[in-house]
């Protein structure tokens, strides 16, 4: 049986005071032995964490006891081992930087849709279903017919709204509107910009595409591929159960069996994504860094070399 719990959680609500509750959050967690990443802001809080089964409940039951976040919801999985190398609580101007930081999800979100119902709006051909995550994470696994904005960060997303938006777009003209993300939150702030953009029938996919994985049965899904997940399990598949993909340590793309037998493929140092794309200096700090990983491997260790730098939201 898998050893780790792993949580994630987001809620849009004002924190007022969310500078002070970053250091007894800190110390709560690290008392519990947990590790991940949990963002404050004045709009809310958002983060993934992972530990023991003890611990990450009494995260969780620590959050709850503030009003505020007494409705706080989550997602949960299990891991083999930590996906998480430390733990960070960190301070922002937004829980999942969109550039928008006046908007207001907590009153401005669209229409939740479980994910039992999701698939009967999908299916609707006067809806456009928009999948808001970037285009890393949409090239691994996305639902039947959505719109891929093709971004490389959700600060790219207001962008294509308004350029979508003009006669020739794919939201010219249209009514209804259906979003989705990994967990919820972005598309709940997507949701949000449209609504104040003039969108009145605007949906999205309550607790996000692993909620939908975790609840609806592989042979009444809609969704094809596999979810990229921020830690190192890489992707999951229905019922949250580990994916194939792997990481690219170089340029933190996904990688498939086949991209891992391309010949641009060097483990650590460079993959059919990144190849040529990165100076010498940069591919001798690669290959030393896979030394110092592999020495680690043959000690039985886990280097913490192989920590995922990015922390872009789900």
């Amino acid at each position: 049986m898998a050893e780790f719990l792993v949580a994630a959680l987001y809620k849009f609500v004002s924190l007022d005071d969310f500078r002070s509750l970053r250091d007894p959050l800190f110390n709560f967690c690290d008392a519990q032995g947990v590790k991940g990443t949990l963002l404050l802001a004045h709009e809310g809080i958002n983060g993934t964490i992972a530990g023991s089964e003890a611990g990450v409940r009494a995260v969780l039951d620590y959050l709850r006891q503030d009003p505020r976040l007494s409705d706080l919801s989550h997602k949960e999985s299990w891991a083999d081992a930590q996906p998480f190398y430390r733990l960070k609580v960190k301070l922002k101007r937004e829980i999942v930087t969109m550039g928008v930081p006046e908007l207001d999800p907590a009153t401005m979100a669209g229409t939740y849709v479980k994910p039992q119902d999701w698939n009967r709006l999908v299916d609707d051909p006067d809806v456009v279903v928009v999948d808001v995550r970037n285009d890393y994470e949409v090239s691994i696994g996305s639902f039947q017919g959505a719109v891929n904005p093709r971004t490389r960060s959700f600060t790219e997303f207001p962008q294509w709204v308004q350029e979508q938006s003009q006669e020739g777009g794919v939201l010219h003209g249209k009514r209804r509107v259906a979003m989705f993300c990994t967990g919820g939150i972005r598309c709940e702030k997507s949701t949000a910009y449209l609504r104040s953009q003039g969108y009145e029938e605007v949906f999205h996919l309550d607790g996000g595409i692993l909620k939908y994985l975790e609840t609806v049965p592989p042979e009444q899904s809609r969704w094809d591929g596999e979810c990229f997940v921020f830690d190192e399990r890489v992707s999951v598949q229905h019922g949250l159960a580990p994916g194939h993909y792997e990481l690219c340590r170089a340029c933190r793309q996904p990688l498939s069996a086949q991209d891992k037998a391309a010949p641009e493929y060097e483990e650590g140092i460079s993959c059919p994504h990144c190849h040529g794309t990165h100076s010498p200096e940069q591919l001798e700090r690669f290959r030393e860094r896979q030394k110092q990983i592999e020495l680690a491997r043959a000690r039985n260790q886990r280097h913490i070399g192989v920590k995922m730098e990015h922390t872009r939201s789900s």
